[in-house]
């Protein structure tokens, strides 16, 4: 487990939503083109790309086709999802896939120029470990462009759960404000945040949920219940989210926080828990050092 989430349930969740994610994931893929819409004035050229939490490397693809000379990576979480990726491979643009953690990616130290994350890091646990690995493989003045959902995300699925029981079943999210202060504390430079709100409309609450099911955005809160909702309980839920029914539709809102920001150099310091600075720099750095021989 990570965090408030329990990694496992995040990476068997996807896997199964490997085949169906595709077709379900409207929203998901107009964030992601409208992410990749911010390249078009940063004018960047990257030579490395890494793409974390690429699903089934849609925009993995996209980025493929952007950036044609740039060595391309898909990364993910979950294997199914990336053996789903090959049918967005060609053999004119290939990429790479890797299956990894987020927490801990299998790359060299300065070893990307852009990274690019949409809609992943909310299934992070430990956001202040994501950032300090995206520090590590970026190279100095390297790109980082992500997008995550905020909290304001399913609050009506969210409310109608709370009328019924105090177990947590929908993800919680972390706001604008505490994104950019854990951009700040890695040590990352220029941060750019904005907020976007995107609704989305169901005939019924019931749509809504087989549609979350489909694209693997399941429950995988460390508190939540183990145990089948049943059917009495599930009919509680849909009556109290009618209250929401407007021109004879039910929302669903979602509040998504895009980011954008600088790696820094090397020696740049990280803000350590209590508002200090830590320094980090090469020991071949520290004039007149020693390295002890054991």
């Amino acid at each position: 487990m990570s965090g408030i989430f329990d990694t496992g349930q995040v990476r068997r969740a996807f896997g199964r939503a490997a085949s169906s994610y595709d077709s379900h994931a409207v929203l998901q893929d107009e964030v992601q083109q409208r992410l990749q819409e911010r390249l078009d004035d940063l004018h960047v050229a990257p030579k490395t790309i890494l793409d974390v939490g690429s699903g089934t490397a849609r925009g993995t693809a996209r980025l493929r086709k952007r950036y044609p000379h740039a060595q391309t990576i898909a990364l993910d979480l979950a294997l199914p999802m990336l053996r789903a990726a090959r049918k967005h491979r060609s053999w004119l643009r290939p990429f790479s896939r890797v299956c990894a953690d987020a927490e801990a990616l299998p790359l060299s130290e300065a070893s990307v120029d852009l990274l690019h994350s949409s809609l992943c890091l909310q299934w992070c646990g430990q956001l202040g470990t994501v950032l300090d690995e995206f520090r590590r493989v970026l190279r100095p003045q390297g790109t980082l462009l992500f997008r995550t959902f905020g909290p304001q995300t399913l609050h009506e699925l969210r409310d109608a759960f709370a009328e019924v029981d105090s177990t947590p079943h929908v993800s919680r999210f972390l706001d604008i404000h505490q994104v950019g202060d854990a951009l700040l504390a890695a040590g990352f430079r220029d941060p750019v945040l904005e907020r976007d709100s995107f609704a989305v409309t169901y005939s019924d609450v019931l749509g809504l949920m087989r549609e979350l099911r489909a694209i693997g955005a399941t429950n995988a809160d460390t508190d939540r219940s183990r145990g089948l909702t049943g059917k009495q309980h599930l009919n509680r839920v849909v009556a109290a989210y009618e209250k929401f029914r407007h021109d004879g539709r039910l929302p669903a809102s979602y509040e998504v926080v895009y980011a954008q920001a600088r790696a820094p150099e090397s020696s740049q310091p990280r803000r350590s828990e209590d508002g200090g600075a830590i320094a980090s720099f090469p020991i071949d750095r520290l004039r007149g050092s020693r390295r002890s021989r054991t």
